[in-house]
């Protein structure tokens, strides 16, 4: 009976609130180790106690970091608030269970140096050095998630307005400024793209029309490619961490709040759900403004040990 309830709830995830394959193949994860752990008890949802709740998320502590039980505690939360509104239970057995205290991930940004390095770094010797710098400037101009830029189609592009439509987690939309550098850069490769589709074609393959990023293959370029592909960059631009376009992400939104915008703002651009989720940004600028206030203000030095 457990079993027919997940799948209902993983059915509900994938088509009414849109989640990607991979986030609901976690949910099934989650949920599919809940149900071998409480067989022990019922097959039944509607019989789960609280304590039995706290009892599988005790044994949890044994092998699993505290973000890995405060994961499979959400999804069983999501789990359950969803058989409520399908009245299958009346009570909530993990409602007023506390998770893991998490400890604040600051996130891993480039200087604004380490951007330019890094967008310079392509060459015209790289076979696809065109497409990788529209990439590039595209994911740095806009700070959309790697997801969203391979799934990105080339009718989402307005270059007179220099606007892109991204569809982001739950297939929610939302627009996108990506301003002028990208709208070059993305001016010089698309003759490269109309050719990987000619040639594919001229091999009587199927062209992939839509999409706007190509492998050599003219097949929609993959987000492992692109992580590989940033991160070869970021070694031959020298830059001492490991280059992610998660990290470029993390530079668009920290750069942006360094020059002063609005939380908010920050908030709409990179599609989070809850300011909450944007606000750990905040600490890095803090952090920034600390450094520069201590280096440029006359007062700040006055009664400190020298170094």
């Amino acid at each position: 009976m457990m079993r027919v309830y997940i799948e209902q709830f993983i059915t509900w995830l994938a088509v009414e609130k849109g989640y990607s394959p991979h986030t609901v193949l976690g949910y099934r994860r989650d949920l599919v180790e809940f149900q071998r752990f409480s067989s022990t008890f019922t097959d039944d949802p509607r019989a789960i106690t609280a304590q039995q709740v706290q009892a599988f998320v005790g044994s949890l502590y044994a092998g699993n970091a505290s973000a890995s039980v405060a994961r499979k505690l959400s999804s069983l939360r999501s789990f359950y608030k969803y058989l409520q509104r399908e009245d299958v239970v009346e009570a909530d057995p993990v409602s007023g269970l506390a998770g893991p205290k998490l400890n604040r991930h600051i996130p891993v940004f480039l200087t604004v140096d380490e951007v330019f390095a890094l967008l310079e770094a392509p060459m015209t010797k790289d076979r696809y050095y065109r497409r990788d710098r529209a990439i590039m400037e595209l994911m740095y101009s806009t700070g959309m998630r790697v997801s969203e830029l391979v799934g990105g189609n080339i009718e989402d592009f307005d270059f007179t307005t220099e606007m892109v439509r991204v569809r982001g987690k739950g297939n929610k939309e939302r627009l996108i400024p990506f301003g002028r550098a990208a709208t070059e850069a993305l001016r010089l490769y698309l003759p490269e793209r109309d050719g990987l589709i000619v040639a594919r074609m001229a091999r009587g393959q199927e062209a992939e029309r839509k999409a706007l990023f190509l492998n050599g293959r003219g097949t929609r370029l993959t987000a492992r490619s692109v992580e590989r592909t940033i991160q070869m960059y970021g070694q031959r631009a020298g830059i001492a961490t490991t280059v992610t376009p998660h990290g470029l992400r993390h530079s668009f939104a920290t750069h942006l709040l360094e020059m002063g915008a609005d939380l908010r703002m920050v908030q709409e651009l990179l599609g989070h759900v809850s300011l909450s989720t944007t606000q750990k940004y905040t600490h890095v600028n803090i952090d920034h403004l600390t450094r520069v206030y201590d280096q440029a203000h006359p007062q700040a030095s006055r009664g400190k040990e020298p170094e």
